[in-house]
């Protein structure tokens, strides 16, 4: 074969989604800032997206983590998050995974019993602890971006189930909160493939009636996830729920989602039902687990927001290089609406 490119990528999941990590085969991205370097990739080199994601060498139930030196001096290192259809400013549990990633490979250096570190995102910084033993990457806590609420109980014209009442936070992504239950659902994996239907339905109409502007960074706006949030319990150690977040083009979560808990956390304390420092055990809709804490009460352009951390392990599933040969017809991979649901 005539060799045209190669991309070496560490495989990861945590809590069973999995987020590969990039770790050759694209030396730097233009670009002063992080979140620059993520809009050239958008804008004026997608390619290294499609042909990672898009079939044959992808799949719609994956991300991918490309690491970058940092432009900010306080980080260590830099990643952009690259998801199915669209790059997002930051992911909890891309974060989980590029961090087991980079310690597991000797990338960064490990210290045990923890390693301290700081990643730059194209949201922000974000400082990680992650727990390390016998050069294993036990679990991963990381302080998010700061995040806030947009609207609680708001109004939602939604075709097909009329009026529901909803909440919207922003937790690293834009997310339209729902309750699980008035929608007919109590976040069960049977109910999986509806929960994606009605879930990008909702987002739709949400992005439509309920405009959403970062009040820091205008090039963050419009509501792109829907959390389904199942009833809160409370045990001994703090809260817990479940929920299902849905992903573009039509998927569901297998994570408990880190944005998602951090957008959850920041409705929570708005209405009072979470102290700083209390724990809260979020449940995806597999049963696989996160946990998170509101560690700092804070403003963003003038709104009460939060600076939660999450914390949740990652597993390393295998080593990949993908090429691709010079003759290949299919050279950026193609979608097909059966999967890719609003794409052809």
């Amino acid at each position: 074969m005539k060799m045209k490119r190669m991309i070496t990528v560490v495989g990861v999941h945590t809590a069973g989604e999995r987020n590969d990590v990039i770790t050759g085969g694209v030396l730097d991205v233009p670009g002063k800032t992080m979140f620059e370097k993520m809009r050239y990739l958008e804008t004026e080199a997608d390619d290294v997206r499609k042909f990672l994601l898009q079939e044959p060498r992808g799949s719609v139930t994956q991300s991918v983590n490309l690491v970058l030196p940092p432009c900010d001096p306080q980080a260590d290192a830099g990643f952009v998050i690259m998801e199915s259809e669209y790059y997002v400013p930051m992911s909890g549990s891309n974060t989980i995974c590029t961090v087991t990633a980079l310690l597991e490979t000797g990338m960064l250096p490990m210290q045990e019993p923890y390693t301290n570190l700081v990643l730059e995102a194209p949201g922000g910084l974000v400082k990680v602890q992650a727990e390390c033993r016998d050069g294993k990457c036990l679990n991963v806590r990381f302080a998010n971006v700061p995040c806030f609420v947009f609207g609680l109980d708001l109004p939602l014209e939604v075709p097909g189930l009329g009026t529901l009442t909803v909440d919207v936070a922003y937790g690293g992504m834009i997310y339209v909160l729902v309750n699980a239950a008035s929608a007919g659902f109590s976040v069960a994996p049977d109910e999986a493939a509806d929960m994606v239907e009605i879930g990008e339905t909702i987002k739709a109409a949400a992005a439509e009636q309920i405009p959403a502007v970062h009040p820091e960074m205008p090039e963050i706006h419009t509501i792109n996830q829907t959390m389904f949030a199942g009833p809160i319990g409370r045990t001994p150690a703090g809260l817990s729920s479940r929920n299902g977040v849905i992903v573009s083009p039509g998927r569901l979560d297998r994570s408990p989602c880190g944005t998602g808990t951090s957008a959850r956390l920041a409705v929570l304390h708005a209405r009072g039902l979470i102290s700083p420092g209390e724990k809260f055990l979020h449940k995806s809709i597999i049963g696989t687990e996160y946990t998170g804490e509101i560690i700092e009460t804070l403003t963003v352009g003038g709104k009460p927001g939060i600076r939660p951390a999450i914390t949740g392990g990652a597993w390393i599933t295998g080593f990949h290089q993908y090429v691709l040969d010079d003759s290949d017809p299919l050279p950026t991979g193609y979608t097909l609406n059966d999967l890719w649901k609003q794409r052809a």
